[in-house]
């Protein structure tokens, strides 16, 4: 049973709230000037002609965009050997909005997987989802996003740390295979740009169920940064949306299916 917060009067609770309130102003201040200083950063051209397949047929990263100025690409980790998403990319798909808001601001938001274009659509129907999903099956994005690791391939790296970094730090988990990750892309008339890129933690303000979470007395649940560990399980608590009325697996068959993130 995780411990419960203090038991106070309505006005010491004022007190530590405003002191509280004080700190989140900071903090949007703070969050604000990343925001300045992200927009702010300079764009590289992407020259190399991915192809993707779609629904449609096949598309250059150009034809993503769907006519709009920007693209947000979500990396989502597909499990070919399971025919199914990660359980961690799958609830971050979960927690996105109508795509009409963003759609409104110039704006496309789609997925992007390493696997067969029809293998990934049987998931998507299964789960719900709407949104576009595209098949970089065959192509150099995922390496060249480094979201797909294979030494063989191209050189390792994630979250701008090379092999080396990540051998050092005790990252074994993002060392081989599929992993997160978000790319934002700009076009000027016909030209694409790369402006973006963000993995591990930084996916975090992706996640709005994490954010409703954190304004609760037990956070995540998940054990770390303070907060009690609700199940035993950690971060591995996240399951596909439609196998949580199912028994309980073991805590190491739920374990976190998208590599360390620190």
């Amino acid at each position: 049973m995780p411990t419960l917060p203090a038991i106070a009067s309505r006005e010491a609770w004022l007190t530590a709230r405003k002191e509280l309130l004080a700190a989140e102003k900071a903090a949007t201040g703070m969050l604000d000037r990343l925001n300045a200083q992200r927009r702010a950063l300079p764009m590289v051209p992407v020259e190399k002609p991915y192809l993707f397949d779609t629904p449609d047929g096949e598309a250059t990263l150009l034809g993503l965009f769907e006519g709009r100025r920007q693209l947000i690409v979500y990396h989502f980790m597909f499990h070919r050997d399971r025919g199914e998403g990660c359980h961690g990319c799958s609830f971050l798909v979960d927690n996105l909005g109508h795509l009409a808001h963003l759609h409104a601001r110039d704006t496309t938001l789609a997925l992007v997987s390493r696997a067969p274009l029809a293998e990934l659509l049987r998931f998507q129907v299964r789960m719900g989802w709407t949104l576009p999903w595209y098949s970089s099956w065959g192509s150099d994005f995922n390496y060249d996003f480094h979201v797909s690791q294979d030494e063989a391939v191209a050189p390792v790296e994630y979250n701008y740390r090379d092999q080396a970094e990540m051998l050092a730090r005790g990252e074994q988990g993002n060392l081989a295979g599929e992993l997160p990750g978000v790319s934002v892309f700009l076009r000027d008339g016909e030209q694409v740009f790369h402006s973006y890129s963000s993995y591990a933690r930084g996916l975090d303000m992706l996640l709005t169920t994490y954010h409703y979470l954190d304004l609760t007395p037990f956070g995540r649940g998940e054990g770390w940064g303070g907060m009690p560990d609700l199940d035993g399980k950690g971060m591995g608590w996240q399951r596909l949306h439609d196998r949580y009325d199912e028994a309980p697996a073991p805590v190491a068959a739920t374990a976190s299916c998208c590599g360390d993130t620190p």
